[in-house]
Parts: C-alpha cells; structure tokens; sequence
C-alpha cells in the first residue's frame, strides 16, 4: 500500500513539474467534434499530445463523419519520454482506423520542447527550416508558470509573445502556426479571460483568431475530475483570421460522457465589450448571468467618477518579515489579512489565526501604511468553498482603535485619495460588490477566484446618491444574502 501511494505521489509530482493533465476521453471527443469541414489534406498540430488522446479523438471522429478528407498529416509534441511508447501505439491505431476508412494517415513524434523549437523556428534564430503550417490544431496544453528568466520565456519574448503561464504560450504559438482559416480547438484554464497579465495574450488571440465556440463546465473540477484539478477550464473552437463573427456559440456541460450539452447563439459584443480597452472575455454560462448583464448595463457610473479608487494592500508580508508580530504590543498597529474577515467587519485581532496581527510603526513600515478610516475591503482570493467570487467587508474604526492600519497585500482596499470613505457610501459598495447580481455578472468574465483591483475598476457602479441611501438602510453588516439581494432589487433593479 505504501509503495503504491509512494508510485502515486511520484506521478503527481511529475505531473505538476511538466503541468501535465491528460484529456479525458468524453472531453476529448467533444472536443473532436467541434470542427467544421476540413480540407483534402489536413496538416494536424497536437501540441503537448500526452498518450495522443486528442489526436485519437480527431481520428475516430474525422472516419465517421468526414468523408471528404483524403489524407492526415498528423505532428505531435510530446517532451515526457515515460508516455512516448503510449503515444507512438496510439497513432499506429490511428493509420489502421484511417485505413479501414480509405484516408491515409502519417505521422512525426517530436520528443522536444515545443515552445523552445517552434519560438526558434518562428524567430528564424536557430532552424533554417521554415515554420511549420497546420490546417487545424487540437490541444490541451501543459498548465504551469513560467519565471521571467526561464528558457521559456525568453524563447516567447523572442517572437512577440508575453505571458507567465505555459498553455498561453503555446496557444500563442499555434495561432502562428496556423495557415489562414486553419483552425484551433484547445481545453485551458478560464483565467485568460480577465486580469491584468493575460492583457497581452487576449489582445493577441482577439486580433489573429475569429471565435465560434466557447464552452464551460457547470462544476470547477469537471474537466478533470480524475487529476482532482479545481482549475476551471473552457474549451474554445477558433479559426484563423481578421474579423469576428457577429454570433458565437455559447456552450455548457458537466463534463461527463453522453451528457446533454446546453448552448445558444451570443452576440460577439456581449463576449467582449466594444470599448473594453481590457478585452475581458464574458462568458454568459447561465441563465442568471443575462439578468445580472441587463442590471450592469444600466449603471454608468464608475469609481473615477465616484471620487473612489481602489488599490492593491500594500504590506507584502515577506518583504516585511521583521517588522510582523503575532500579537499586538508597543510601536505596533493592526496588520489586516483576510482571515480577519467575519459577517461583514473585521474582527481583530485573531490571536489563533497562523497570521501575524501586527506590524511595528516606524519609519520604515510607515510608506505600507495608511491611516486609520471606513474602508471597504475585498479579498483578492476566494476559496472554492465561499459562495460568491466577490467577497467585501468593512473596516471601521470604531471596532478597531488604531492611528495607521497596515493592509496585507491579499485583499484590495477602496478608498478616497488614500483615506478612508463615508460610512454610508462604504456600506453602499459593500452591499453591492456582496449582492448576487455582481457576482452572477463577475463570473462572466472570471474563471478562477482571484478578484484584481483591475477587475474591480471596470465594473459600472450605481451612482453616489444610490449606494448612500443603500448604506443608509442597511442597518447590519452581517444580514442574509436575501436582505442585501432586496436592497438592490430596490433601488437598482426598480429604477431601470
């Protein structure tokens, strides 16, 4: 028993050292399933092929409905050398199904690193060969980040790509690859969709691939239940080229074989907003999101406009390492991390949280600091367990007796000009940014549970009057989620 959990935490590690997760089949097929008619020849990419489940997938599913494809050329890339035996049996199956069905299918294992040969390639730097030309491509690729001076990113850098996460990169990568109107049909992580990082790479995927399809999973760990991954992931069908289409298929399942898949047609404008300068991608996957879009679209003020700003907690605490006490005592004041969170206001100190309390006031703490107000404060990650994406609390003073706060840099603090807020206003936000509506609309855009002062700053707020007289009647922090829902209903909802 022990040598097996021994074999199995092996394989773990090794999975999470190449950020490999291989395709389920149900997943795989749908995934096949996805591409429109084909040319004569196909030259097929499947980058980071694993056992070369994505590739028997395209296969099976090209020989039973695809009768004007003549011929396969398949390349795949696979870096683990233990899978290649795997691999090279799974594409002998492929000839002989091909066969059978009168399509010629041939093969190239590249047992390399796919991002580092085809950057050099692309970037004419180390290959004399021309880049490779695919007419589709089928991938689900490795999921890890990458450091900034990592072979990796150097090799990304070198042909215009910036990411800090392998499957951006190779996505990018592929969409290069493509001739025009070749097309991409990829499982990866939702977290492109919106923050700051992934700006780059959605500029690059919006300008160079015309989405048709995005599909969701109705649970986190669908997709990969058998890895227990929690990532939540989407499949998108794209091809390449210029324009976007006025419509996109919407799609949704549970992940599971012979499962029912929802999906509608969305106007292209309602994925990404036309005057989004950060080109979130809003993925409508159910049915209260559309209500939750209808309520956004009426509300034009924004948080510039509201005389608020909303900024990152500046104590990042290893950095200050020396200057953190577990307990409160002399020179020191209250240090906020979200396990001070509790129904609404902060409760501190937490004496037996594995969180230090406070942190000295000196000289060289004070530029982390800020002084003492109502503020509204968010975590900027949730865990899977928490029932909404957005999660806002208060700090008052009145709880907490304090000159200067230090705000650890997991939560996001809103603000007036680096002080603290009206009281009624604070609470306003607070019920806002905690009603059901906002996070039905947050998860359009959102795949993971990190909220980026970013995200908070795009959203439409309602105007300054509104969220006082909010705050106003909301006499409790701590009320149900039904109270908070009903004070939006009225003074949002009521006067659109």
């Amino acid at each position: 028993m022990l040598t097996a959990a021994v074999a199995e935490s092996a394989i773990r590690k090794r999975k999470g050292e190449l950020g490999q997760f291989l395709t389920p089949a149900p997943v795989a097929d749908f995934m096949a399933s996805l591409f429109a008619p084909l040319p004569k020849v196909v030259r097929l990419l499947d980058a980071g092929a694993g056992a070369g489940s994505l590739t028997s997938a395209f296969v099976s599913h090209l020989c039973e409905n695809n009768a004007s494809v003549s011929a396969v050329e398949a390349t795949l890339f696979e870096i683990d050398s233990l899978i290649q035996d795997a691999l090279f049996k799974k594409m002998q199956d492929c000839q002989r199904i091909c066969e059978k069905a009168g399509i010629q299918f041939s093969f190239a294992i590249h047992e390399s690193d796919f991002i580092q040969e085809m950057s050099a390639r692309l970037g004419d730097s180390l290959f004399d060969m021309k880049p490779l030309v695919f007419d589709a491509a089928i991938v689900n690729p490795p999921y890890r980040k990458i450091s900034t001076d990592s072979a990796e990113r150097r090799g990304l850098r070198h042909v215009g790509v910036e990411t800090s996460n392998l499957y951006a990169g190779f996505i990018a990568l592929i969409q290069r690859l493509l001739a025009p109107g070749g097309q991409l049909v990829a499982i990866t992580p939702r977290s492109f969709c919106n923050g700051p990082y992934f700006r780059p790479f959605r500029e690059d995927l919006l300008a160079n691939l015309e989405f048709h399809r995005l599909h969701v999973f109705e649970s986190r760990g669908a997709a990969f239940r058998d890895d227990s991954v929690l990532q939540e992931n989407i499949i998108f069908h794209a091809v390449k080229g210029y324009k976007q289409p006025n419509k996109l298929v919407v799609s949704s399942s549970s992940g599971k074989h012979g499962d029912i898949v929802a999906e509608a047609k969305i106007p292209f404008t309602e994925i990404v907003h036309k005057n989004d300068s950060e080109k979130f991608i809003h993925i409508p996957s159910a049915s209260g999101h559309a209500g939750a879009k209808k309520v956004m679209d009426g509300l034009h003020a924004t948080l510039a406009s509201l005389g608020i700003t909303v900024s990152t907690g500046r104590v990042v605490d290893f950095r200050l390492k020396d200057a953190l006490r577990m307990k409160p005592e002399k020179g020191t004041v209250p240090l906020l991390y979200p396990c001070h969170f509790n129904g609404g206001t902060v409760h501190w100190p937490k004496l037996d949280a594995r969180k230090p309390n406070a942190i000295l006031n000196n000289d060289e703490t004070r530029p982390w600091l800020v002084k003492s107000g109502v503020y509204l404060l968010t975590k900027r990650f949730t865990s899977k367990e928490e029932r909404r994406r957005l999660v806002a609390c208060i700090f008052d003073p009145q709880d907490v007796d304090a000159e200067w706060l230090g705000f650890e840099n997991h939560l996001n603090y809103f603000h007036a000009d680096g002080h603290g807020l009206d009281r009624n206003l604070a609470v306003g936000l607070f019920v806002f940014l905690n009603s059901s509506v906002v996070d039905q609309y947050f998860r359009r855009f959102s795949g993971h549970t990190q909220v980026n002062a970013t995200d908070l700053r795009t959203l439409a707020y309602p105007d300054r009057k509104t969220l006082q007289v909010m705050g106003s009647e909301l006499k409790r922090l701590d009320e149900p989620q039904e109270k908070i829902d009903e004070l939006v209903e009225k003074y949002i909802h009521a006067h659109q």
